[in-house]
């Protein structure tokens, strides 16, 4: 609601000004620091000063005067040298509450690609920063209005899977149906982990056999045919399952997964190629090191115009690289490369939802089509910048400047591990690393910390501190409860640092149920919830607060206590613009923090089941209602459950 009426003013506002002194200006209203100066502040009279040659007080004046009485404002007062402070209706504000207000109107289709992990072994912990960045972004989006489409990406053709494939075929001597059998066990996600591992390591020793190895794997893999390309097949998919078993234990969903596979066998590269020859955005290099390669100028992609420094578009092999697939896959998520995939639903996806997946093969009678969006967002780490750069220089390079502006890459930084956390996942160290604020995972180090195990070892410990606390409930719910303290510590944790921060992840304090932590915010949701069954259970029903009319908001939110929190709890919609606005999530987690830190005052301020006065207990009890309601709604768009008690 306090969102709301920001925009309603600044839109009232806005049109004043045009009308009053023909000046089409944005108009920025601030929260005052101190909130005896009321709610929101004007500060337009200083961007106008210049313009109108007045000074910013008197312009205040004019508009405090000119704009009259607003809707869901009591008073406007002229403050310092030109501020215009507003201050709500109380007992309108209060009674407007909890009904829904209109969603801004979303502006066509948002594709958000995220999560992408290479199909080839377990999905580790960084993963799970890219994934739960992705779909709490999604999440606020979605809960803006617009119109969002969720994507992953499924690099099935790459060196990643072929390394895997070789390390079957080439090291251990597996044939395709022994490989397939292995599929249909659990975790062979964790068996491709040891076997990337160990043809990794035999490569780094045997350079001729990488070589070899790899080229004869990519080119059958990439040709969709042999032995290796159906043991690529095999690999590939029973990962991709275990991978959507990892993310559907964090509540991340998607809407289609897209192969790059399909990106071959049904020509978009082709497609995409011939475009880039034609528009003269690649050339054939004739001499040098990448003589035969074709490449595209660094003059499309360096801010430097005179470096040359050009990027491997096709190699002199003829495989295409990364960059080149995922130039026309981009072309394809804006719906300009006159093509699309077909599609089939994905059988026993973990979440329960119809997710598709593309296929070579004609699409089913009521498949959707995905892609042409308007705007997408690449959630891909900050070492792919460069990459990223020249994925939209190959848009621009083709005449497409807008699409290339709306590319955008939602970039973030590493995980690393505590010195504790270390110890906590049985890694032993250095006496160097010991005294470092954070330990790198290496999984060359031995230091390659897998998502499930991490979740594992949450939730295990979480389930101690709630057995402990009830150890009478029965052991499902005590489960389940450990389980949404887990999943809501992580969560929170990957999403409280802005995305530029590299996260030092520390178990003990990702799940301490004080300070700035995700188990903090849902025990407040939780304790909302008990204040509210305790009262039903001594009185046999809450009061019906369907009676209290802004008469009465009016008469108790003149409690300064009561109406500041009122008003902290009517910030969701604000923190998630704010959230989407930046680009970073941790706004919202922030906001969350905030809310459960002024719940936690206002039930310590105020004794909501013993006040004697109806009137005020009625609206005690609304408050902790309303309290409960926004921490749930803040915590579902980070992607926190609730649990049944802490």
């Amino acid at each position: 609601m306090f969102h709301h009426i920001q925009n309603s003013l600044q839109e009232l506002v806005s049109a004043h000004l045009s009308a009053r002194y023909g000046v089409t200006l944005p108009v920025a209203l601030e929260e005052p620091a101190d909130p005896r100066f009321g709610e929101l502040a004007l500060t337009c009279a200083f961007q106008l000063a210049r313009q109108l040659r007045k000074p910013p007080r008197m312009i205040a004046q004019e508009l405090a005067s000119d704009l009259g009485e607003m809707p869901g404002v009591a008073a406007m007062e002229v403050a310092g040298n030109g501020y215009i402070n507003i201050r709500l209706d109380r007992g309108a504000y209060g009674a407007s509450l909890g009904a829904v207000a209109p969603r801004a109107a979303a502006g066509g289709k948002i594709v958000v690609e995220h999560t992408n992990i290479n199909p080839n072994k377990a999905a580790h912990i960084g993963h799970l920063r890219n994934a739960v960045l992705g779909d709490t972004f999604v999440r606020l989006l979605r809960a803006s209005g617009h119109d969002v489409e969720v994507q992953n990406y499924i690099d099935n053709t790459g060196v990643q899977v072929a390394d895997v494939v070789a390390g079957f075929h080439f090291v251990e001597k597996k044939s395709r149906d022994e490989v397939a059998e292995m599929a249909r066990r659990d975790r062979f996600d964790y068996v491709c982990w040891d076997v990337y591992s160990n043809v990794s390591r035999h490569f780094g020793e045997n350079a001729a056999d990488e070589k070899a190895w790899r080229h004869e794997t990519l080119h059958q893999i990439e040709a969709g045919e042999g032995e290796l390309a159906a043991m690529g097949n095999v690999v590939a998919d029973a990962v991709v399952r275990c991978h959507l078993r990892t993310m559907a234990r964090l509540g991340v969903t998607y809407d289609v997964l897209p192969r790059e596979s399909e990106i071959l066998h049904l020509k978009f590269w082709a497609s995409a190629f011939e475009q880039l020859k034609e528009r003269k955005a690649i050339y054939l290099e004739t001499e040098g090191p990448k003589a035969g390669c074709w490449v595209m100028a660094g003059s499309y992609y360096q801010q430097d115009a005179a470096s040359d420094d050009s990027k491997v578009i096709v190699r002199s092999n003829g495989i295409v690289t990364y960059v080149g697939k995922d130039i026309a896959y981009q072309l394809w998520k804006f719906g300009l490369l006159g093509k699309d995939f077909h599609y089939e639903p994905l059988p026993g996806e973990p979440s329960g939802r119809t997710v598709w997946i593309s296929t070579s093969r004609p699409r089913p009678e009521g498949a959707p089509s995905f892609g042409g969006a308007a705007t997408v967002y690449n959630v891909i780490d900050s070492r792919q910048s460069y990459l990223q750069d020249v994925v939209a220089a190959g848009l621009r390079a083709l005449g497409y400047t807008e699409q290339a502006d709306r590319s955008i890459h939602f970039s973030y930084e590493m995980v690393a591990l505590s010195p504790r956390a270390c110890a906590e996942l049985g890694f032993e160290i250095g006496e160097e690393d010991k005294g470092k604020s954070y330990v790198q995972v290496s999984g060359r180090k031995g230091l390659g910390v897998k998502a499930d195990d991490l979740i594992d070892k949450l939730i295990a410990t979480a389930l101690r501190e709630v057995t402990d606390r009830h150890p009478d409930a029965p052991e499902d719910e005590r489960h389940q409860a450990a389980s949404a303290i887990a999943i809501g510590a992580l969560r929170y944790f990957m999403l409280k640092y802005t995305r530029n921060t590299v996260i030092a992840f520390d178990m003990q304090e990702a799940l301490s149920f004080e300070g700035d932590t995700g188990p903090y915010v849902q025990y407040a949701a939780v304790r909302a919830r008990k204040i509210l069954r305790e009262f039903e259970t001594r009185n046999g029903s809450l009061p019906d607060f369907s009676a209290m009319d802004a008469g009465a908001f009016g008469r108790q939110l003149s409690d300064e206590g009561l109406w500041q929190f009122a008003v902290v709890a009517s910030k969701v919609d604000s923190a998630i613009a704010k959230a989407i606005a930046s680009g970073e999530p941790a706004h919202a987690a922030k906001y969350a923090f905030q809310l459960a830190q002024a719940f936690s005052r206002f039930y310590h301020d105020y004794p909501v089941i013993h006040e004697t006065n109806a009137e005020k207990r009625t609206l005690l009890l609304w408050l902790t209602s309303w309290f409960g309601h926004q921490l749930e709604r803040t915590l579902d768009v980070l992607g926190i459950p609730v649990p049944p008690y802490m």
